[in-house]
């Protein structure tokens, strides 16, 4: 007897996560997903996940706009589905209940039907208000176990006897779920694991219970685990179409139909049909380049778990930075970060602090020296109860980095407690800002407040910038103009700046620089008087944003500068209480290990 195998094409939202971290233009890619619906495929993955932010952040594009835009393409019948992070809504940081509910209403609103909701540390009290909130607008709520191999040498979770322990916490929590999925955003965890673990599901659910599995290609046993979990009695799988299928996006769906020939399973699809609107995605995505590593098959992951847009991420980031020589050395770190940490899943938000922590521990001389604050304030509580007991030494590491205290309070019951979060908040931010306080753009400011950037209110200002890697979008950079004294105005990024050259000297809008390189590096390492104290740069990344002005009197702690690295920010805090004497960054600057940052007299 055959069974009949329902997919839903991740491509239009893990796919491009993961292949090109989410930074597509909606109308690019429209014409694939309207001939994915003609070839026959009726559930997709089109919204959550980094597919709200991304849109807004590097598209300039309104989240809640490409949504519609999406439901007009593909027309009422067809199943939507979006990615939920629990209390996370679809953010990085936490929310109080009122814009966890906001969030459900708003996706409701713009087309999702179905909500697949989890959170990386596995704790129901986390997944509990949004699952409420998600059945009260009229959604399906696909509850979600997330899944991951522990590097080699750990143990003492994530085995069959894990899941089942999260399983029944979901189920005595009373929380109402219409289907199951077990996510493994690493695609690390090995097949017969799958099948035991589906298999204990199914026997604990029963068989009328809808249980599915996502997994990503990018440790080579994608296939292999979808068909341990089709074999363990999962009614569903995740798939996607080239260009973003394989290596750290999903198993493509024409791989998949090549391995069920000759078994019970049938994924009930014209594949004829398949392979043209591949041909015809390609056309779409031709002049979105595709970096190699997001296409690769990397075994070493089995051993250090991270997401598929994670993996290429990190590599990008590393080499952008010239420090792509400490991956291996990142990679090893991991082992002893996931140990110590509690063995939260690999998953947004937890991936980004096990890969920023463990590349704190690989630049540094000695490990442990610098905390990433998420990584700190997991240990502590802050995200919920980390699966298993962080160790004692580590969080009191963490309380000292962070100085904060370790909490058992619910995320939820913290987040209505701070007068920076909530509805309320959002709406003044906006009235502050003039603009409309619509249930849009509260979402938008609630769901894109960055610290004490509110990058959805910029946008909604009308400041955000196209920043996709599209080869029709790069203009060949212009020839500098001279005017007749010698200056030049040179276009940078829609910006002009007039630049005038004299020997070792440039001076750019009026501010003069030592262009000569070796000058350069003397100048930086003697600046400063002698009564000042030089505050360095502890490690390599951007300067995101300048917090005082030079001449600003500053207490010891009181934060100079915010720098990023590897998708964390970092912010560098004044030594001792004085005058900020000089500042020698500016906002924008590239910085390497050491350099002089600012001058405290």
């Amino acid at each position: 007897m055959t069974k009949l195998i329902k997919v839903m094409d991740t491509s239009f939202r893990d796919g491009f996560q993961s292949i090109y971290g989410a930074k597509v233009l909606v109308d690019d890619f429209i014409p694939a997903l309207q001939s994915a619906v003609s070839a026959g495929l009726k559930h997709f993955e089109t919204a959550g996940g980094a597919r709200f932010q991304a849109p807004i952040f590097f598209c300039n594009e309104n989240a809640f706009e490409t949504m519609d835009k999406i439901r007009a393409a593909v027309g009422p019948d067809i199943k939507l589905q979006s990615l939920a992070r629990g209390v996370n809504v679809v953010g990085l940081n936490s929310q109080p209940r009122d814009i966890i509910d906001l969030h459900a209403k708003m996706f409701a609103k713009h087309g999702v039907n179905v909500v697949r909701n989890f959170d990386a540390l596995n704790d129901v009290n986390n997944l509990v208000d949004s699952a409420n909130s998600i059945k009260k607008y009229g959604m399906q709520h696909e509850v979600t176990i997330t899944m991951m191999e522990l590097p080699y040498g750990c143990e003492g979770a994530h085995d069959v006897a894990f899941y089942e322990r999260v399983l029944r916490n979901i189920l005595d929590s009373g929380l109402p779920f219409d289907s199951l999925a077990f996510k493994d955003a690493s695609g690390t965890s090995h097949p017969r694991k799958v099948y035991e673990t589906v298999k204990m599901a199914r026997e604990l659910l029963g068989q009328d219970a809808h249980i599915r599995f996502h997994s990503h290609e990018t440790a080579g046993t994608g296939l292999a685990a979808y068909l341990a979990a089709l074999d363990g009695g999962a009614d569903g799988i995740d798939l996607a179409m080239k260009p973003v299928s394989g290596g750290t996006g999903q198993p493509d769906i024409i791989s998949m139909w090549h391995a069920l020939k000759g078994t019970e399973y049938d994924l009930g699809l014209d594949i004829k049909k398949i392979m043209e609107t591949e041909e015809i995605f390609k056309e779409c995505m031709k002049d979105y380049p595709i970096s190699p590593i997001s296409l690769a098959v990397n075994p070493i992951l089995i051993q250090a778990p991270l997401p598929g847009g994670a993996t290429a991420t990190t590599v990008n980031q590393l080499k952008d930075m010239g420090m792509l020589d400490k991956f291996p050395k990142l990679i090893a770190n991991m082992k002893e970060v996931v140990e110590r940490g509690g063995f939260a899943t690999s998953v947004t938000p937890v991936s980004q602090f096990y890969a920023q922590q463990s590349f704190l521990n690989a630049i540094t001389p000695e490990p442990w020296q610098q905390a990433n604050p998420g990584y700190a304030k997991m240990l502590l509580g802050y995200f919920g109860k980390t699966p298993c007991e962080p160790d004692p030494e580590l969080v009191k590491w963490a309380q000292e980095k962070v100085g904060m205290e370790p909490t058992t309070e619910k995320v939820v019951d913290i987040n209505e407690k701070d007068p920076e979060k909530g509805i309320e908040a959002a709406k003044k931010r906006l009235e502050e800002a003039g603009l409309p306080t619509t249930d849009e753009n509260i979402f938008i400011s609630a769901a894109c407040k960055d610290g004490n950037v509110d990058k959805g209110i910029e946008f909604l200002l009308g400041k955000g910038k196209v920043s996709v890697n599209k080869t029709a979008n790069k203009e060949a950079a212009p020839a500098a103009q001279a005017s007749s004294n010698g200056e030049y105005t040179v276009k940078v990024n829609g910006k002009n700046y007039a630049v005038k050259l004299e020997g070792d000297k440039a001076t750019v809008n009026g501010k003069a620089y030592d262009i000569n390189v070796k000058a350069g590096i003397e100048q930086k390492a003697s600046s400063g008087s002698a009564e000042g104290e030089e505050v360095k740069a502890a490690l390599p990344g951007n300067v995101l944003r300048l917090e005082v002005a030079e001449g600003d009197e500053v207490a010891e702690g009181d934060v100079l500068l915010v720098v990023e690295a590897m998708k964390m920010e970092t912010e560098v805090k004044s030594p001792k209480t004085g005058t900020v004497q000089a500042i020698e960054v500016a906002q924008g600057d590239k910085i390497i290990t050491g350099q002089t940052l600012v001058v405290i007299g």
